[in-house]
């Protein structure tokens, strides 16, 4: 039995190299026909009568790109075959197998990125049926996005993907037009190492690459085709009755990148954390447990204070916040108090030094990824609130503010609620903020001005407002 089974997997390997082999030398002619089509012999024939003929343009044959395309058709036809038939065979657990599926999936690949340049070339026109193709310059920048960057699962990504039917999906679009950010050219070295993985296995532990790839502008990444590293560990996180106050499992987040290596780390004041803004907001009870239901004052002798606390903002609208953004640094604890008002708060935050977004999701609230750089992945006039403490502080530029707080108007719904919450700046530069926030038209709800005291020189003052936005009817 032992020896039948042995001869049945023989055979069938040397059918599949000889397979493999076919459709290599397949993909070699396919290749060759190519380059002679845009390349024929005469093309390379240097004479003083012809040089200004063919400086500007060349000749090829209609007919053989049509033919070069049916051969591609085919082809293609007999690899998705054969694709499929291993992937249903009685044998798909052999690693051998899943190799060689792979294998053929990379050179289908390949043959249908030529089948899509061949594409472009039903619409050229002919004269005297022989199709005209005009040479680019050496020097001309190339409009195709995919030929700046050397690695293939990158070029392969940003390639538009035509419809396999060849028509307009539900959308429109006679294609998918994948993005990623205008920074990712500037940063193609960082991009391809990000980029440089194995189909099908799992992705490097490479996440604070990714995140420097997203703050300097490279944003949206591509997306992968490899399985993301999650921690060794993992447990299942506390009961939502239980998760919102107390901190998780150290098990469940992957410390590989960071200074703390556990959340009682991460608590401590004393300690190198890595980060400083929201430096506390681990701290879940003397830290993160009374705010917003306590005021903070920045001189005990003195009612000073930029706190707003949220009944009285919810108070403002009664029973209209029913969702909204906060775009704070922070653990979700704000929007962990208005989940006890029975409203919906998304918290926007990256990891800058420690685990936001996994902390926030094992609290049981909603994280959002999102760098500033991006526009919010909302439709207009969507969200009852937007909430911002601690992030547009001082150091933002005026113009960048302004295109934010344009963003947030869009979606924002008429009526909806604007709460900047303790933005600070330098005294000399208040009055350029307040005019940015000012021209907006708001209602004014609460607006204060206190002075920032927890530096010596008190040259920094704190600004907190609540606004609504009026309604804005087409005219």
């Amino acid at each position: 039995m032992r020896k039948a089974n042995f001869v049945l997997k023989l055979g069938s390997w040397r059918w599949i190299h000889r397979f493999v082999l076919i459709v290599g030398i397949l993909a070699i002619l396919i290749c060759i026909a190519t380059l002679s089509k845009a390349y024929s012999l005469r093309f390379l024939l240097v004479t003083d009568t012809s040089s200004s003929c063919y400086s500007n343009s060349f000749t090829t044959h209609g007919s053989t790109a049509r033919e070069i395309k049916a051969t591609v058709e085919l082809v293609v036809e007999k690899i998705q075959q054969e694709i499929d038939r291993m992937r249903d065979s009685p044998y798909e657990s052999s690693s051998s197998e899943s190799k060689h599926a792979s294998f053929l999936a990379e050179i289908l690949g390949l043959i249908e990125s030529v089948q899509a340049s061949l594409s472009h070339t039903e619409g050229i026109p002919e004269q005297n049926g022989v199709a005209v193709h005009t040479l680019s310059r050496p020097n001309q920048e190339t409009e195709e996005p995919a030929e700046y960057f050397l690695t293939e699962e990158i070029r392969k990504y940003v390639r538009t993907k035509p419809n396999r039917l060849k028509k307009q999906n539900f959308m429109g679009a006679n294609g998918t037009f994948t993005s990623i950010g205008h920074a990712c050219f500037s940063r193609k070295k960082e991009l391809e190492e990000y980029m440089e993985y194995d189909i099908g296995d799992i992705c490097n532990d490479d996440w604070k690459l990714a995140q420097k790839l997203m703050v300097h502008g490279c944003d949206p990444l591509p997306r992968r085709r490899c399985f993301a590293k999650a921690p060794q560990y993992y447990t299942k996180p506390l009961p939502a009755n239980e998760s919102m106050w107390k901190l998780p499992d150290d098990r469940n987040v992957r410390w590989s990148q960071y200074k703390c290596k556990n959340f009682t780390c991460l608590t401590k004041s004393t300690t190198q954390k890595g980060f400083f803004k929201c430096a506390d907001c681990f701290n879940l009870d003397d830290h993160e447990w009374p705010r917003w239901i306590k005021p903070v004052y920045q001189d005990p002798n003195s009612n000073l204070t930029a706190d707003f606390l949220i009944k009285e903002v919810l108070d403002l609208k009664p029973n209209e916040i029913r969702i909204g953004l906060d775009f704070s640094i922070g653990t979700g604890t704000f929007a962990a108090r208005m989940r006890e008002y029975n409203v919906t708060i998304v918290s926007a935050a990256i990891n800058l030094g420690a685990p936001f977004n996994e902390f926030i999701a094992l609290r049981g609230l909603i994280p959002l990824y999102l760098t500033i750089n991006q526009r919010l992945p909302f439709f207009d006039s969507t969200l009852d609130l937007i909430h911002t403490t601690r992030f547009l502080d001082g150091w933002i530029d005026f113009v960048l503010l302004d295109f934010i707080l344009y963003d947030w108007d869009r979606v924002l719904r008429p009526g909806g609620i604007l709460w900047i919450d303790s933005f600070f700046c330098l005294k000399e530069d208040l009055n350029d903020y307040l005019q940015i926030f000012r021209m907006l038209r708001y209602k004014k709800h609460k607006w204060i001005v206190v002075p920032k005291r927890d530096k010596a020189d008190h040259l920094e003052v704190f600004f907190s407002a609540v606004l609504e936005k009026p309604p804005r009817p087409f005219r």
